[in-house]
């Protein structure tokens, strides 16, 4: 009968029943290339037989790498900054690097100098910032950094590398996709004043009108939720008959508030008002009618956030702070096509 273990296994447990020296142990888990195969091959059956865990605050104490990133976050409730999150914790975990993560619920001066002396003394060694509001921003390049920083989202005139998708381009994607459908015109409910976000797919919707001769019509305004997009939407339905036929909504869901709001006035969708959203959250195919949006790569965002910051912590900086842009995709559905008339789900 194996009597039961006391305390976690140490590497000198592991030294003993592989019987090799601390040292060899200690070089094998560093992935030293001095090692013989049989030796080493020894080494992990005896790790993996007493359930050997690293010690990482050693680790750290001899190598002052922590392995540990930082996220400060706000609004995650939201599925644009969620999804980013999620998708940074597994690009980071992908390098091997734990994520500690401190989330706002508004991104202050003083809130995130806070949350940077908290990351700080946890032992980061660098932190992206999802920052979509412009005031986050702003507070965000005024700060002083103990370690390499990374934005996602950010603006224009920022000192610090940031990533993040072409919110400009997806704009003028779903724009000119409505455009070329026959529609003379496109009217666009915008996100909140403050959200960097919100004021690119505002600026790619009139650049696009403009680069076609049209006016653009009155903006509305929602933040974020399907209720701002539904009080929208009724206010949108009057002016069925007089220009309207074609919505673009800066989020999928304010444009399912959209939907309802015309199913309610007696408005069909598409064949009387055309509606494009932004986001391709998980249920937008499900809406009634499925709804066309612009599909973001969080993936690749998450991908090329840390592939960024572990740039500048290994001291790979480049000469001026990098600015990636990741290209959106327009999906198209039937609420800007009869299904019977266009694929639905088929990217244009």
């Amino acid at each position: 009968m194996t009597p039961t273990r006391l305390r976690p296994p140490t590497m000198a447990d592991v030294a003993r029943l592989a019987g090799v020296s601390h040292q060899t142990v200690s070089r094998v888990l560093g992935e030293h290339p001095n090692v013989r195969d049989e030796t080493r091959a020894r080494v992990l059956r005896a790790i993996e037989e007493m359930g050997y865990r690293r010690n990482f605050s050693a680790r750290a104490l001899a190598t002052r790498r922590t392995r540990t990133l930082g996220v400060v976050a706000s609004d995650t409730t939201l599925y644009g900054p969620a999804s980013t999150l999620f998708a940074l914790e597994e690009a980071a975990r992908a390098e091997g690097y734990l994520v500690s993560t401190v989330s706002l619920r508004e991104l202050t001066m003083e809130k995130l100098a806070e949350a940077l002396d908290h990351l700080s003394e946890g032992g980061v060694e660098g932190v992206v910032a999802i920052a979509p509001q412009r005031s986050a921003v702003e507070a965000l390049a005024e700060l002083r950094h103990p370690f390499p920083v990374v934005v996602v989202g950010g603006g224009p005139g920022m000192d610090i590398p940031r990533v993040g998708v072409d919110q400009h381009l997806g704009a003028r994607l779903a724009t000119g996709h409505l455009l070329a459908a026959g529609h003379r015109t496109v009217w666009h409910l915008a996100g909140p004043e403050d959200w960097q976000e919100a004021a690119d797919r505002a600026a790619g919707w009139r650049a696009t009108l403009e680069a076609a001769d049209v006016e653009p019509p009155m903006m509305l305004r929602g933040d974020w939720s399907p209720l701002s997009g539904y009080r929208a939407g009724q206010e949108l339905a009057g002016w069925v008959g007089r220009g309207l036929t074609a919505v673009f909504v800066a989020n999928d869901q304010m444009a399912l508030g959209v939907l309802r709001a015309l199913r309610e006035a007696g408005v069909r969708t598409p064949q009387d008002v055309a509606v494009v959203g932004f986001d391709d959250i998980p249920e937008a195919e499900f809406f009634a009618p499925p709804l066309t949006t612009v599909r973001q790569d969080f993936a690749t965002v998450g991908q090329r956030g840390i592939a960024l910051l572990l740039e500048q912590i290994e001291g790979r900086p480049a000469a001026d702070p990098p600015r990636i842009a990741v290209e959106p995709q327009l999906v198209v559905r039937a609420s800007t096509f009869p299904s019977a008339a266009q694929p639905e789900g088929a990217p244009l």
